[in-house]
């Protein structure tokens, strides 16, 4: 059995990977601002009050892992704003920037101290961060703030790398859930399920690399 943190675990998701993870025998760790009565359902331990947009929701996360080691951590947390070129607002880029790039790099410092060899820290990106894939423009923040995020996945990949712990950039797919209005192509289990088999398909020799949960291996 693993143990395993999930940041985001509350909703969409984050809380399928919950879901399926636990069924499957890991010790689960739900990390949330605030747990939803689906995952207070379920029986695994949930940390609240972890808003990782600022130092005081990874020293709440930091505490209450505590002195236990993970054996894999997943950071699902992120928001999506629209914002077009006709209509920039630059305080939803900033959030989106504290949200989706800083917050993922704010956890990966908060926990990096538990994670050992043949640990995994998987962190849930989108290709809308991809410049090779960028053919429809728009989305200015979102974009950028995925974008920084796989920057930062590849630097922490080789920063880490020497401890043994793998780093693996995700893309889970076009999820119908809260954050995209619904709209998808595929429910929340089933982006799960792909999530978690990359998760396990992959190792240390593929630390830093970009993939969809289908299989398909992305550009930067």
């Amino acid at each position: 059995m693993s143990r395993v943190l999930v940041v985001g675990g509350n909703r969409g998701i984050g809380l399928a990977m919950v879901k399926q993870l636990s069924a499957r025998g890991e010790e689960v760790i739900a990390a949330c601002r605030r747990s939803s009565k689906e995952l207070s359902a379920l029986d695994v331990e949930v940390i609240e009050g972890v808003d990782v947009r600022g130092e005081q929701g990874a020293r709440k996360l930091s505490e209450g892992i505590g002195d236990r080691d993970l054996d894999l951590v997943v950071v699902v947390a992120g928001i999506l704003k629209n914002v077009s070129l006709e209509a920039l607002d630059y305080d939803a880029m900033r959030e989106q920037f504290e949200v989706n790039a800083l917050g993922p790099l704010r956890v990966a410092e908060a926990v990096m101290h538990r994670l050992g060899v043949g640990s995994k820290l998987a962190l849930i990106s989108s290709r809308m961060g991809s410049l090779e894939d960028n053919t429809s423009g728009g989305h200015y923040g979102y974009r950028m703030s995925k974008a920084a995020l796989n920057m930062a996945g590849r630097s922490l990949a080789h920063d880490l790398e020497r401890r043994g712990v793998t780093v693996l950039l995700l893309h889970p797919g076009f999820v119908r859930t809260e954050m995209t209005g619904h709209q998808g192509l595929i429910e929340t289990d089933e982006s799960a399920a792909g999530l978690i088999a990359r998760i396990d398909a992959l190792g240390l020799e593929d630390t830093g690399t970009f993939w969809h949960a289908n299989g398909e291996r992305l550009a930067f």
